[in-house]
């Protein structure tokens, strides 16, 4: 799927927890691998953060955490602030692929979900964050009515065996704390899923294609 590379592979997130959300057995399938995570919120969170470096050492990865606004009422950022943020969290430019949210988030609605796919996609059309492939979760959840379920049109759909389920609900419960009956266990999929580009043209035409079903 990705070509032979030494370079590691990017996760750029909004959220600790979403790396293992929506990609946790990815990572975990894959330890050969080097993967440097960074997540845009919560740098200053006294629960989050902690939480957040315990589970970089489970998933053996590096990361970074930023500090962009969180709050409730999800002011809208600006796409430069956070296109900057997420530049000076990454200890390099240059990966072998780059994971981040899809277009509209994994569920309705998050807007730094959709802030930090848009500002990531941006960076990689510029070429200022270089990677022969970008992905993108493919969630979505029909509008609130269900948990978030793997898109049926997702390039990629990765069916997780169940070891590596049950090590991506341990850091769920065990290393972010949530209980088993919590959102974020119940919506943690069985099977990951991924929109994948190997080109900007390719990225465009399908956003183009996207744009004109709506």
């Amino acid at each position: 799927m990705w070509p032979e590379s030494k370079l590691p592979v990017a996760v750029i997130v909004a959220h600790p927890d979403d790396e293992t959300l929506w990609s946790g057995g990815h990572i975990l399938m894959r330890p050969d691998r080097r993967f440097v995570i960074s997540t845009l919120c919560r740098g200053s969170d006294p629960d989050r953060a902690p939480r957040f470096h315990r589970v970089l050492e489970r998933l053996r990865a590096a990361g970074t955490m930023g500090d962009l606004d969180d709050g409730p009422d999800q002011r809208p950022l600006e796409d430069a602030a956070v296109r900057e943020a997420i530049l000076s969290l990454l200890p390099e430019t240059a990966f072998s692929a780059v994971i981040t949210h899809g277009p509209r988030g994994e569920y309705t609605r998050h807007r730094r979900h959709e802030e930090v796919s848009r500002a990531v996609r941006d960076l990689w059309r510029q070429g200022l964050i270089r990677a022969p492939r970008l992905m993108m979760f493919a969630y979505e959840d029909a509008g609130g009515k269900r948990l978030p379920e793997p898109r049926r049109d997702a390039h990629l759909h990765m069916p997780l065996p169940i070891g590596i389920r049950r090590e991506k609900h341990d850091i769920l419960t065990g290393l972010y704390g949530f209980g088993p009956d919590s959102w974020e266990v119940r919506a943690a999929p069985r099977e990951e899923a991924f929109w994948s580009f190997d080109s900007v043209e390719a990225l465009d035409r399908w956003m183009r294609e996207r744009e004109q079903a709506a």
